[in-house]
């Protein structure tokens, strides 16, 4: 199984990420990699959520099915992917001293035959590495945004 963890500095309060992680739809605002996600149970949030993310990396796409398993309302969310890759996620946050966020990615994946099997692992979880650091970024960056236009006067 390949092991992935990125990590990043939010400039922003726990409470703001949250607003901007915990919609599932909208991971296509700040994944590269997530073309399209469709709810596919009766709830949105919280576990028991189930939806397809429409992935692309390079010139390979598929659907990764999800279910979220863990839901720690404005602290985490964890995930078990069930589709052609396999394994589980999770999204933390937390509040470092100077009030921003620490925001932690962490993903344990096991790959089909037809992208190496076992021996699709250490660059497939170098690809991912680098994929979901760019995402941490735009993450920042949607967060900005939205603290930003909450901010406006109305």
């Amino acid at each position: 199984m390949a092991g992935v963890l990125v990590r990043t500095e939010i400039d922003a309060p726990p409470t703001e990420v949250w607003r901007v992680v915990s919609s599932i739809p909208d991971h296509v605002l700040w994944m590269d990699d997530a073309i399209g996600i469709e709810i596919t149970s009766p709830r949105s949030t919280g576990v028991g959520t189930t939806f397809d993310c429409e992935t692309r990396v390079g010139p390979i796409e598929l659907t990764d099915h999800m279910e979220v398993t863990e839901w720690v309302e404005g602290r985490t969310i964890g995930v078990a992917h069930t589709g052609v890759v396999s394994g589980s996620g999770r999204f933390t946050l937390v509040e470092a001293p100077d009030g921003r966020t620490v925001f932690s990615w962490e993903e344990t994946l096991q790959f089909p035959w037809w992208l190496g099997g076992p021996l699709g692992e250490v660059p497939g979880a170098w690809v991912l590495r680098r994929i979901w650091t760019r995402n941490l970024a735009n993450l920042a960056t949607e967060v900005a945004r939205a603290r930003s236009s909450s901010l406006r006067p109305r």
